[in-house]
């Protein structure tokens, strides 16, 4: 039966998976964004990552051939018009805060949950989230960065209810938080500035580690927070 596999966003990480999954030809490829004008050789479905949209699109999604085998969520922002990282207290601003938490947080969940269904039945499906190392509350020494690294640790604890609550349903299942580096992506161009060349990847590397970790990683029941390396990190 054929595989499919699903990623939410297009930026460069989803992109590079995405190309990289259909060259295999392992896996019948569908990609969710809000830009449809990639030229690519995959599925392309347009959203505007509303209830309905993901609604739609997941049906759509679960009527076409084969067994959802991957999914990835790549959605993520770090600053914008109006608002970058925060590194002060008196920096903090609602509207911001709130913006940053819903893209990087509630988006990611609500995608979660419209492909739930697809998840159920089969065997051995891999998740994963676009997370990063910046949520984490052990290794945080710097501190800054407040509405960022908040959404992650909330996404990273949402991410572990919904490992703990899938298993139940799918014992084959395993969800991961994925951390993928400093990335050479729109998201990191601003922050780039004395990161080491070897440390600054390519979308192409980081897809090419992320597949590697799906493919041989156990199941266990619980989410693992891991680097691009696929170290553990601290919670």
């Amino acid at each position: 039966m054929a595989q499919k596999a699903v990623i939410i966003g297009a930026g460069g990480i989803g992109v590079a998976l995405a190309d990289k999954w259909q060259q295999s030809g392992h896996y019948d490829v569908h990609v969710v964004s809000r830009d449809t004008s990639i030229d690519s050789s995959w599925q392309g479905w347009q959203s505007d990552y509303s209830d309905e949209s993901l609604a739609q699109i997941s049906a759509g999604i679960a009527a076409a051939p084969g067994e959802l085998s991957r999914l990835v969520i790549t959605n993520g922002v770090l600053q914008g018009d109006g608002f970058r990282p925060e590194r002060a207290l008196r920096q903090l601003s609602r509207t911001a805060m709130a913006r940053v938490l819903e893209i990087n947080t509630v988006l990611p969940m609500l995608a979660l949950a419209a492909f739930e269904s697809q998840l159920k039945n089969v065997s051995r499906p891999r998740v994963a989230v676009l997370s990063a190392r910046v949520g984490s509350i052990g290794d945080n020494r710097l501190g800054g960065w407040y509405s960022y690294r908040a959404s992650k640790s909330a996404l990273n604890m949402m991410l572990q209810c919904a490992a703990i609550e899938l298993h139940r349903v799918n014992r084959s299942l395993k969800l991961i938080a994925f951390h993928p580096g400093t990335t050479d992506t729109p998201l990191s161009k601003p922050f780039q500035r004395g990161v080491p060349a070897d440390k600054l990847f390519t979308p192409k590397f980081v897809a090419d580690q992320l597949s590697a970790i799906l493919d041989t990683i156990e199941t266990d029941g619980r989410l693992s927070y891991l680097d691009w390396a696929g170290e553990p990190i601290p919670w």
